[in-house]
């Protein structure tokens, strides 16, 4: 008894993974001009990319600056306005003590008019104070972010 192996042939598997999918493609040649527009828009887009990423990074920096003011500016207010309840409430319990001193209806009246006048005219010099400062907070966090607006958009029409 002959033994007859077999030997059978499969598809042929090609060498490299994609060798089956690779195909020569035509050579073309790209015109000049073509070339030229292409590496022209590119270098535009890449300076208008670096002038955008430019004004983002100087408006990143702006915001940090502003807040920093603004934290400032409204700690200098919270300290104004505690110093301000402390003056007041001395004064208060100054007056509660003179009103006790009072001997006579009369000097009850002349302490709560003279308590009365001055606390009105505290008043108003704190409440001049507060604006003044709330003025110049208000004046350093808007000035700086305008300004900044103000020079994007003038760059960015001179890009235009």
């Amino acid at each position: 008894m002959t033994t007859t192996q077999s030997t059978k042939k499969g598809p042929k598997l090609a060498g490299a993974p994609f060798e089956a999918f690779s195909f020569p493609t035509p050579n073309y040649e790209v015109p000049t001009a073509v070339r030229e527009f292409a590496e022209k828009s590119v270098s535009q887009v890449r300076d208008a990319y670096d002038k955008i990423k430019t004004a983002a990074d100087e408006a990143t920096a702006l915001v940090g600056e502003t807040f920093e003011t603004a934290r400032e500016g409204t700690f200098a207010i919270g300290l104004k306005a505690v110093d301000a309840a402390k003056s007041n409430s001395d004064a208060s319990f100054a007056f509660a003590r003179e009103l006790m001193g009072a001997k006579t209806v009369s000097d009850v009246m002349e302490l709560q008019s003279s308590f009365a006048r001055s606390r009105f005219d505290a008043f108003q010099s704190q409440f001049k104070e507060f604006q003044t400062m709330t003025e110049k907070l208000v004046s350093a966090t808007t000035k700086p972010v305008s300004a900044k607006v103000e020079k994007t958009f003038k760059d960015f029409k001179v890009v235009g």
